[in-house]
């Protein structure tokens, strides 16, 4: 199938398929002898993997880690469970930042009158200089 079909048959933009062959981490595609892609159904069934780990937040790094063990089926599950932990942990880690930078965005919100004068907290600490 070329590109479009491929991108249609796995759910990913035929740019997102360029860019992760450019970046290596697909294989690139057959070519014609006009030099057009070709992909086989292995091919797209990679690219809905693809897809998925990137949904879930994987690190193009950690995909390719998963898709070599997922490629082999001698791995242990072991080295998939520990990729996996890892990302949780970062993800964590981004959740916690994200809700001290709700909170601290509601606190401000609660000390803005948000009337005519111009006097606004909000812009206050966004200026502020860092500590």
């Amino acid at each position: 199938m070329n590109i479009g079909e491929a991108a249609k048959t796995s759910g990913m933009p035929a740019k997102m398929i360029r860019h992760y062959e450019e970046a290596g981490l697909i294989k690139p595609a057959l070519r014609t002898a006009s030099n057009y892609r070709v992909y086989t159904s292995n091919d797209v069934e990679v690219l809905r993997f693809v897809k998925q780990a990137r949904r879930l937040g994987f690190a193009t790094g950690q995909i390719s880690e998963l898709l070599a063990l997922w490629q082999d089926r001698d791995r242990p599950s072991r080295e998939v469970k520990r990729i996996a932990k890892e990302h949780i942990a970062e993800l964590n880690g981004r959740i916690r930042e994200l809700n001290e930078m709700k909170e601290t965005l509601e606190h401000l919100v609660r000390h803005c009158k948000g009337d005519s004068r111009p006097d606004c907290p909000i812009l206050d600490a966004l200026s502020a200089t860092p500590h």
